[in-house]
């Protein structure tokens, strides 16, 4: 039992540091693996088996590390297509033609803009895609007429909208949940649906609230980016559709599909081989470079799923998990909706943070089909998405539009937080 609370209380400690930023999250998931597993009393170094090393050292940290090695690679290959899309004009393509569509319909043209950054962000990924993207659409926002601050949560919105069916993220949370693809697919639809059904709820309220002219003038277009002309455009502006339709429709691996977009659309924006090859080169290393916070914060969660899973750990917080963990559908669906900001500061519901350790014991427990604990911990994901203050994107979108991060967060909580509801709600309902 001692030990069951030292833990509960090194938990709390590590979540303390990073709450007031005296450690990164990059440092804390790997250091609270290691004190969890030696509090319990693992081995340093140890082996069940030649092949199956079960020590600190050389099961914790050397083969988490490794754990979710398909969920990084995907990542990196998701970042390498979304430099490309940027690099080659797409982005700016489709998001002209979007905010051109919509004419002198303000409404129109926020709801099609919004849709295009949703649908942008199914591949792109990074601080610096998030940049790319709203120093285009943010000033159009503005222009029509919406005040700053409902002009960044609108982005936001919509980036939350892409980002539950990001095919990269999908194999990311498929390997902290140890559920095949599937599975989380089939959840991401329902709450890409549910954040789209929030962010349409919230555009109409915010027009219907600032009394919004009729008519407005986009900005001037910037010459210095490149767009496409001509019958290369909507081939182009294809490519965020062409690695959702392979995973999603035809079940074709991850990899394999990102690298088929990527091949698409260096065929369709690219007039020479020598040419494609450059662009291919420098997209690939700016890839790699914008998926390195990513990947190291997974080598983390790989350390503590493995750290919290351990049979050591999992005999001395099994007492307390079972009393924790909700046995019924009602109770799992309250629990879920009503402590959802809980994901937020990188807390116990956070998949990116301390949640990934508390969804892996849930799940080993036994206590609650795994699919459960997954819709759970996916529905609190939508909060800390983009309601988080200490995410990039808030602070940069926060800082571009002139406002407080707190005060974009305070705006998107109840929308958010009605989102992780109503998918707490169906997970329950689904998977008891």
């Amino acid at each position: 039992m001692w030990q069951g609370i030292i833990i509960i209380l090194v938990f709390l400690a590590i979540t303390a540091l990073m709450i007031t930023r005296k450690i990164p999250t990059l440092v804390a998931l790997p250091l609270l693996a290691v004190l969890i597993a030696v509090v319990a009393g693992v081995p340093l170094i140890a082996s069940d088996a030649p092949d199956k090393p079960t020590g600190v050292l050389n099961g914790i940290v050397e083969q988490g590390a490794i754990r979710m090695a398909a969920a990084y690679c995907a990542v990196i290959f998701g970042s390498w297509l979304g430099q490309l899309l940027n690099r080659t004009g797409v982005t700016e393509t489709i998001i002209k033609k979007s905010a051109e569509l919509g004419g002198d319909r303000p409404l129109v043209a926020v709801l099609l803009l919004s849709a295009v950054t949703a649908l942008l962000f199914t591949v792109l990924s990074g601080l610096g895609s998030i940049i790319m993207v709203g120093t285009i659409v943010l000033p159009i926002f503005i222009s029509i007429g919406i005040p700053a601050a409902t002009a960044g949560c609108i982005f936001l919105m919509a980036f939350a909208t892409g980002l539950a069916l990001n095919v990269a993220n999908w194999q990311t949370f498929a390997s902290i949940f140890n559920v095949p693809i599937s599975d989380i697919r089939n959840f991401e639809i329902i709450m890409a649906g549910a954040t789209a059904l929030m962010t349409i709820a919230f555009i109409l309220i915010q027009f219907r609230r600032h009394g919004l002219r009729l008519g407005f003038s986009a900005p001037e277009p910037d010459d210095d980016k490149p767009t496409i002309t001509g019958w290369r455009a909507p081939l182009a502006m294809m490519t965020p559709l062409v690695p959702i339709v392979l995973v999603a429709a035809l079940g074709v691996p991850i990899l394999t599909s990102f690298t088929v977009a990527i091949i698409w659309v260096l065929l369709v924006t690219q007039r020479s081989f020598t040419r494609a090859m450059n662009t291919l080169t420098r997209t690939c290393y700016d890839g790699i470079t914008d998926a390195a916070p990513a990947v190291i914060l997974m080598i983390g969660i790989g350390m503590l799923y493995l750290s919290v899973t351990h049979p050591v750990v999992k005999a001395v917080l099994s007492p307390m998990m079972t009393t924790l963990t909700p046995h019924s559908a009602v109770v799992f669906a309250v629990f879920f909706a009503v402590l959802a900001p809980l994901a937020l500061y990188r807390g116990p519901l956070n998949l990116f943070g301390l949640g990934s350790g508390i969804a892996a014991l849930m799940s080993a427990s036994g206590l609650l089909p795994v699919q459960a604990v997954m819709g759970g911990f996916l529905s609190a994901e939508r909060i800390q998405g983009v309601g988080d203050p200490t995410n990039t994107q808030n602070v940069w979108v926060s800082n571009f539009v002139g406002v407080d991060v707190n005060t974009v967060t305070k705006t998107l909580l109840p929308y958010l937080w009605a989102t992780s509801a109503i998918g707490s709600i169906t997970a329950a309902a689904l998977y008891f």
